[in-house]
């Protein structure tokens, strides 16, 4: 049964959407959407559906860019051996892979270092800055992570080993001893464009030292295969020079891919041309994959193997990850749900938490967000590590769950995370008080309304507004991504054809019509929707616009995400 879903259809300012449709000359559903987006001026828009490369902007306005270019050409002048150093996430490999590449090109003392999730955790480690010294390194530049470690830094600087940070993550009060940081949201940071990723912060360093060597330009753009990856992964904000450099990585990734992509593309059975959605859906779990079942050093081989047959031994590596993690989410996933739905209590609470020892930590993160799906509440997936017991917090939207486990620190270990996700690891006997307090807290601060998942709609269209010129120009607004998702449609008082019906007992396939006009579409997971299609009155449908293609034919398809009967 599929949870009940508020509707939000979003309003654009009239008169601004007038004029847009005046110089632009495109429907006026599409003038919504683009007024809503903040793409009130035909130069705004001509940007967005045209960017350009020399519109990003001069890394030097990047805070310390000089101090990090000028330590890397010291360690360069003077031989030094350089440890490129990463998070084990897909932003954090394909960062140490971009740079890894781009120096060990034009210098030959440089070695790269990925965390062990289990063994090391999160960000820079001692382990990694033991061995850093242990083999004579005497610089560290780390990507994706080393804005909050303060300590570590600190603990190198007293080894003789100099860190550059290149990270992306809110800074605190107090700044690591590094010689130099590179990340846009330091207070003090003028660089325009707060918003890149690990892997886009790497980007621009090596966009300066390109400069700085006088290379051709074309050289960093050899990466942005990688970058738009880490951008579609990390789920950043697709505006500004995210978009642009996504944008152009799509290019690059279906003109002249790095052997990784190539290889993941293959084994993934990607045919036609790479999309975001393909980044985020293929290549990116199987690079997540490696550190969350065994050790992500694989995926960073993946990206910096110089040929397609190699890259595919490390692919078909990441590829068996994949399956090993993906049956690890969905035993575990229908363990979770089955505990729930055997006790009233769980069920009726505000959030869920639940532990099992034998749970595979790589995935509670994933498990969390699949069990809201089915119960839409903030949720945490608890399993032993060691003699400690660590989970993943994920959260609906508008409810800031870091902070709801904030209030629990006193009954945790240690605990981080942001607004829509956390980690934690506590003591094994702590775990009882911490569920019930973590139900206190959620339930005395959360807003009824969102324990109701919202669908937040663009626009309202009928269906004969829509052709192929329509979906064109939605094509053109690619690549899609926080800020700039794929927009949602509603079509209201549309009738059943009377063949639509239900397929492999879960899913529905919807043939509807309104005037005269029939579409076909696909509701995955909706078919106890069936019974409104099959009352002969009138239903309301929420859905995106997809392409589908059969038998060499192609033709606009609905892809239907929720269906209500239409008001009288």
């Amino acid at each position: 049964m599929s949870i009940e879903k508020r509707w939000r259809v979003l309003k654009a300012n009239p008169s601004k959407a007038a004029a847009l449709f005046q110089s632009l000359k495109i429907h006026p559903a599409l003038c919504n959407i683009l007024i809503q987006r903040g793409l009130d001026t035909f130069d705004y828009t001509k940007d967005y559906f045209r960017p350009q490369l020399n519109h990003l902007h001069s890394p030097w306005l990047m805070k310390d860019m000089e101090k990090a270019v000028a330590r890397v050409l010291h360690a360069f002048s003077n031989n030094e051996k350089i440890l490129v150093f990463g998070d084990y996430d897909v932003d954090g490999t394909t960062s140490v892979a971009c740079m890894y590449r781009f120096l060990s090109k034009h210098y030959e003392h440089v070695d790269f270092y990925i965390p062990h999730r289990y063994r090391e955790g999160y960000g820079v480690s001692k382990a990694g800055i033991d061995f850093a010294y242990e083999n004579g390194f005497q610089l560290i530049i780390s990507l994706d992570c080393g804005i909050k470690s303060v300590e570590l830094i600190g603990y190198a600087k007293e080894l003789g080993i100099d860190f550059i940070v290149c990270d992306h993550h809110l800074p605190d009060d107090i700044l690591p001893p590094a010689v130099a940081i590179l990340n846009p949201k330091q207070a003090d940071c003028p660089y325009p464009f707060k918003e890149l990723c690990g892997c886009g912060v790497g980007f621009k360093l090596i966009c300066a030292l390109t400069e700085k060597l006088e290379l051709d330009e074309q050289e960093a753009f050899d990466y942005l295969d990688l970058v738009a990856t880490a951008i579609a992964a990390d789920i950043v904000s697709m505006t500004g020079e995210n978009r642009i450099l996504a944008y152009y990585g799509l290019i690059k990734a279906n003109k002249n891919p790095n052997p990784g992509i190539k290889a993941l593309s293959i084994l993934g059975g990607l045919t036609q041309e790479i999309l975001i959605n393909n980044l985020v859906f293929i290549i990116a779990p199987r690079v997540n994959a490696a550190g969350r079942m065994d050790d992500a050093r694989k995926a960073v081989q993946l990206f910096v193997a110089q040929t397609v047959e190699e890259a595919l031994q490390w692919a078909e590596e990441l590829h068996a990850d994949n399956s090993n993690r993906r049956e690890a989410d969905s035993n575990i996933t229908e363990e979770a749900l089955a505990l729930i739905q055997s006790d009233e209590n769980l069920i009726n609470r505000s959030s869920t938490v639940l532990f099992q020892p034998h749970w595979h930590k790589g995935v509670v993160g994933i498990v969390a967000s699949r069990l809201i799906d089915h119960y839409y509440r903030p949720t945490i997936v608890l399993t032993q590590s060691g003699d400690y017991v660590a989970g993943s917090a994920r959260s609906v939207s508008g409810f800031n769950v870091y902070e709801a486990v904030h209030q629990c620190k006193d009954l945790l270990i240690g605990y981080g995370g942001h607004f829509y996700a956390a980690g934690m690891t506590l003591q094994p006997d702590k775990v009882e008080a911490f569920c019930q307090r973590f139900e206190e807290v959620v339930s005395a601060s959360i807003h009824p309304d969102l324990l109701i998942p919202e669908i937040v709609i663009d626009t309202e269209i009928n269906f004969n507004d829509i052709n192929p010129s329509f979906y064109k120009i939605l094509c053109q607004m690619e690549p899609f991504g926080p800020d700039n998702l794929r927009p949602i449609f509603i079509t209201r008082n549309v009738f059943d054809s009377g063949y639509s019906k239900v397929v492999k007992e879960k899913h529905l396939r919807f043939v509807v019509k309104q005037n005269g006009v029939t579409f076909t579409g696909i509701g995955f997971d909706l078919a106890d929707k069936m019974e409104f299609l099959a009352s002969k009155q009138p239903v309301d449908i929420v859905y995106k616009l997809d392409e589908n293609e059969w038998n060499g034919q192609k033709s606009l398809q609905l892809r239907v995400i929720d269906v209500k009967p239409s008001e009288k």
